[in-house]
């Protein structure tokens, strides 16, 4: 059931990064201690077809990521072996369903010329990356 008052991507999917937790602890539960690594997760959120010189401020993906991270955190707090996390995506790419028209990248790629501007999204995910999740 979709909620009204919940963040949704430009895809529609909503936001609810507690049901991460629920699904890493349900793996758990299910098959025991399994190493897991997260390969794909990210969301498409509206950024111009032309970075501005200042950057893309993608203020929605980054809640988006320190909201997942800090799922993936509580996660392991409460015994969850996750290994690895993979944003999806570095860059803005072809979506099999959506093709060029819904942005998932840290990085904004302008499909004019190919120019590829980090988004602020690109710095912020650096943080917790190169602190090993610390302060999540």
């Amino acid at each position: 059931m979709l909620q009204r008052q919940a963040t949704h991507t430009e895809t529609g999917w909503e936001v609810h990064a507690p049901s991460l937790t629920q699904l890493l602890l349900w793996v758990k539960q299910q098959y025991g201690d399994l190493p897991l690594y997260i390969t794909e997760n990210g969301a498409a959120f509206y950024d111009p077809p032309v970075a501005p010189p200042e950057g893309v401020q993608d203020p929605l993906r980054i809640a988006y990521f320190r909201s997942h991270l800090g799922a993936v955190a509580d996660a392991i707090r409460a015994g969850v072996d996750v290994r690895g996390y993979m944003a999806w995506s570095l860059l803005d790419n072809l979506e099999w369903a959506h093709g060029y028209s819904k942005r998932f990248g840290l990085v904004h790629v302008n499909l004019a010329n190919g120019q590829r501007t980090p988004k602020h999204s690109a710095h912020w995910y650096a943080q917790p990356i190169d602190s090993h999740g610390a302060g999540l």
